[in-house]
């Protein structure tokens, strides 16, 4: 009974299909509509469970890339308990740790579905539609006329479109690189082509600033992982030189980049509301409230409560209240502690160790966390919507894919090894 089916009176193939469709769906909306995905992602947990064996979600769980998600969100469940909010902000701090609990789901899913690459090819293509659209609404910007600093951004914010093309040019880029090892030209060339015009419309015509420090670091961490060390100082002299082309070429660059500094002394010396000091003052803070309840933190739900009662009294008040810490780890931290906080390095970790491996899956599943790990020191990125959700379908898709990947060549190396020897 404990293999059987959850919904075993249902067609299970024909499920099965309408489920990877419909994760090709979610995939495809992700850049695109919050809503959208939304709802295609209630239908796809609805189709999904019938699917699913008590065995096969069992063994994800037990494994600890689908197992520590599933923990983090267990304790945010606790956290509810010794919250000193009231029961709607508790439940709506649990908001963030739900998704986690769909990695286990994905991975159990495309451990078994040949699906993966069409649900990795929508997004993609999805981001492509982007990519157009973007430099649409750049030529023609009366077309779709966007708030300041969101010029270029058809949809959802700069933050997120950066991140989306990011993560698809550092993919393509390694696919062009290996389909030339392979002397495929036309397919080499067209990928590289395409993740530069992703990189041009970064680094000319909407930037995000967390993009500018995530793109380094894919820049080091593919060298390391082709030639070790001397990879890393291989990738870090010519990422430099890029660089210094790119400072020269692109005023926006610059603009973005300098103003970090320019805000950040605004804030300092005349006490100018920016949005580089927030960030700063928002981290002391965070500083502060971990260390008055550092083990289990104050409680999930607890952040805005917390800056709420650090702003009182305070010029400008309004200014220094928030929900949200812009660092991920603060932001568990906060609400659950040093506990909190060893589990969710925890399962970075874990993640990072599963993808470290060559090939082109581990690659993306190395970009997806990598991003989410360097933009979370910035941002909450498990707990923001699109980006949240990109790191949880992103880590339980290609983590099931992986371990298909192993399960398949595993079985060829058994069946070489038990073939008569001629």
């Amino acid at each position: 009974m404990s293999s059987a089916p959850l919904g075993q009176f249902f067609d299970r193939s024909g499920l099965t299909r309408i489920t990877d469709g419909l994760a090709v769906a979610v995939a495809a909306s992700l850049p695109w509509s919050t809503s959208a995905t939304g709802i295609l992602l209630v239908l796809w947990l609805i189709t999904l469970v019938p699917t699913l064996t008590w065995s096969d979600l069992r063994r994800e769980i037990l494994s600890a890339v689908g197992g520590l998600p599933v923990a983090l969100f267990l304790l945010g469940a606790a956290g509810m308990l010794w919250a000193d909010v009231t029961w709607h902000e508790r439940w709506a701090g649990l908001d963030g740790f739900v998704r986690l609990l769909v990695v286990p789901l994905l991975m159990a899913q495309f451990r078994r579905s040949d699906g993966g690459y069409r649900v990795l090819m929508g997004f993609l293509i999805a981001c492509v539609a982007l990519l157009i659209a973007s430099f649409v609404v750049t030529i023609w910007p009366n077309i779709h006329v966007r708030t300041p600093g969101n010029e270029g951004v058809p949809v959802k914010s700069y933050i997120v479109q950066s991140i989306e093309f990011t993560i698809c040019a550092a993919v393509l880029l390694d696919l062009a690189t290996a389909k030339a090892r392979l002397q495929q030209w036309k397919i080499s060339a067209a990928s590289a082509l395409l993740a530069v015009a992703f990189l041009g419309d970064i680094f000319f015509i909407t930037t995000g600033r967390t993009a500018l420090v995530i793109i380094p670091a894919l820049v080091l961490l593919y060298g390391f992982r082709h030639s070790g060390w001397k990879g890393i100082f291989g990738a870090g002299v010519a990422g430099l030189i890029v660089a210094a082309g790119l400072w020269t070429t692109s005023p926006y660059v610059r603009e973005r980049v300098m103003g970090v500094y320019s805000e950040t002394k605004l804030y300092e010396t005349k006490a100018e509301v920016t949005s580089a000091g927030l960030r700063i003052d928002f981290w002391k803070q965070s500083i502060r409230f971990i260390e008055n309840s550092p083990l289990i933190g104050h409680g999930t739900g607890s952040i805005s409560d917390q800056f709420q009662r650090a702003a009182t009294g305070q010029k400008n008040a309004n200014d220094f209240r928030s929900s949200n810490p812009h660092n991920q780890t603060f932001a568990v931290g906060i609400q659950l502690g040093f506990l909190g906080m060893a589990v969710l390095w925890a399962m970075w970790i874990t993640q990072l160790l599963l993808f470290r491996g060559p090939g082109m899956l581990a690659w993306i599943g190395l970009v997806i966390v990598t991003s989410n790990i360097v933009g979370s020191l910035f941002n909450s990125f498990i707990f923001d919507f699109t980006e949240g959700w990109i790191y949880v379908i992103g880590v339980g898709l290609v983590a099931g894919m992986f371990n298909k990947q192993g399960e398949m060549a595993e079985s060829n190396r058994e069946m070489a090894a038990m073939a008569p020897v001629p």
